[in-house]
């Protein structure tokens, strides 16, 4: 499967086109009531206002159409509005919206879980139980190997993302904007070193383990361990893919233990890397694996998915929600799964990193200010540093996604010390607006130079 061709895409043209500056007078009034209406707590980082999406483009208020490099951050892997998706959603809400499948169940709800205990790693028997959002399925995640173990701790990672509520704010390490002041947090969570290949001065992956095993060990005491949880390619850390070897280490240390070992793929999960899961890359199968974004094109749907003896070692009841597993949300996701097979979504993904990479390396060697460039599949990133030095900088980083704001395409920053430029197109763009996306990237550059 190639990238997507130029034709309209849901009747939207797939061109860059400013009629406005950006943000336009329509997108600033509507801004003006979110501010008047919405808690300051939620912040926007571009406020055009969009009506409608297809294919690449994102289409304001204003009639601005813009180039999207951000996936509503890697939720939209299948594009907006798929018409696969369009399709499942559309049917699904003429027939009925909700029951609660703990209620009175429906089919779409079994078949999702179907398809996740087919795709994800391993060919073990599966269980899996379907929630309405990341932070949920890390949480009850967590909950399914402290129940299985009988025990209480769980060790996460330096640079690790895993949500905004209590439990997986103590599980994120970054503290400003989602942990400061929020506290106190969950207990029995501990954090020890990861992989940074750009930072790890010179150390291997197997070095690297053996150093968060050795904290494990000595701080913890792996037999207080219910569960090692961690990111295979880390997310609002800046995406960061740990060292060859760091991974397979953590996994046959888990194993030796009698530590769940759980893959955090919310955000790298679903064709996003160029595999189904970044799990892949390095071979590893999870005890359990964690999903949501890009598993339902836009619809609001997550997942726990692990081996059948953990996931049913849960009491009755002891998993579930109101909305978890919508039907509608269920029909998004199917339609999307359908999508991702019939379209061999993982091989459009490293098409994209094949067109990307290249460019971003050429970047790397005219500007000094790229320290890194990194990731995989349709999950991209550099990191800027002030130049000659391993400082990270904020400032510079901002400035770029700006100019690309203010040129019409949407670009997202993220990391730690919030120094990394990330690329998440939709594997809907097609291949030109793909290569034009990436001249305004190194416009952007030049001018901040």
């Amino acid at each position: 499967m190639t990238l997507m061709t130029e034709r309209a895409v849901n009747d939207i043209v797939q061109e860059r086109r400013l009629v406005t500056a950006i943000p336009g007078p329509a997108s600033l009034a509507m801004h003006a009531r979110k501010t008047a209406a919405v808690s300051a707590g939620v912040g926007v980082m571009l406020p055009v206002y969009v009506t409608r999406a297809g294919g690449g483009i994102l289409v304001d208020a204003d009639g601005n159409s813009l180039i999207d490099l951000g996936s509503g951050i890697a939720v939209t892997t299948v594009g907006n509005a798929n018409p696969d998706v369009v399709a499942g959603v559309q049917a699904q809400v003429e027939a009925f919206t909700h029951t609660c499948f703990m209620v009175t169940p429906y089919a779409g709800y079994v078949e999702v879980c179907e398809a996740l205990n087919r795709l994800t790693p391993g060919d073990h028997e599966k269980r899996s139980a379907l929630f309405n959002s990341g932070a949920e399925a890390v949480e009850n995640a967590v909950k399914v190997a402290r129940l299985a173990t009988g025990r209480a701790a769980v060790v996460v990672f330096e640079h690790g993302y895993h949500g905004r509520t209590n439990l997986t704010m103590g599980l994120t390490a970054k503290n400003m904007p989602y942990k400061q002041g929020f506290g106190p947090f969950a207990p029995e969570i501990y954090r020890v070193p990861t992989s940074y290949p750009f930072r790890d001065r010179g150390l291997s992956g197997p070095e690297l383990a053996a150093m968060a095993i050795t904290r494990i060990e000595k701080e913890i005491g792996a037999g207080n361990v219910a569960a090692i949880l961690i990111e295979p390619l880390q997310g609002e850390g800046g995406f960061i893919a740990p060292a060859p070897g760091f991974l397979p280490a953590l996994v046959d240390f888990a194993r030796a233990n009698g530590i769940v070992f759980i893959s955090d793929e919310i955000q790298s999960g679903f064709c996003r890397t160029g595999q189904w899961f970044a799990s892949e890359h390095e071979g590893i199968v999870p005890d359990l694996i964690t999903t949501a974004k890009g598993i339902a094109g836009g619809m609001p749907l997550a997942g726990v998915t692990g081996r059948a003896e953990l996931m049913d070692a849960v009491h009755a009841g002891g998993l579930g929600g109101t909305y978890g597993g919508n039907p509608v949300a269920c029909a998004g996701a199917l339609g999307a799964i359908r999508w991702m097979e019939d379209n061999d979504a993982p091989a459009i993904a490293r098409d994209i990193q094949a067109t990307v990479m290249p460019r971003l390396r050429a970047l790397q060697a005219a500007h000094p200010a790229i320290g890194d460039v990194r990731g995989r599949g349709a999950m991209l990133a550099v990191e800027l540093v002030v130049p000659g030095t391993m400082e990270p900088d904020a400032a510079r980083t901002s400035a770029v996604s700006a100019h690309c704001h203010a040129a019409g395409v949407v670009t997202l920053t993220t990391g730690t010390y919030g120094n990394v430029l990330r690329f998440l197109p939709p594997l809907s763009i097609p291949q030109h607006l793909l290569e034009e996306a990436f001249d305004v990237v190194a416009e952007a550059f030049d001018a901040t130079a």
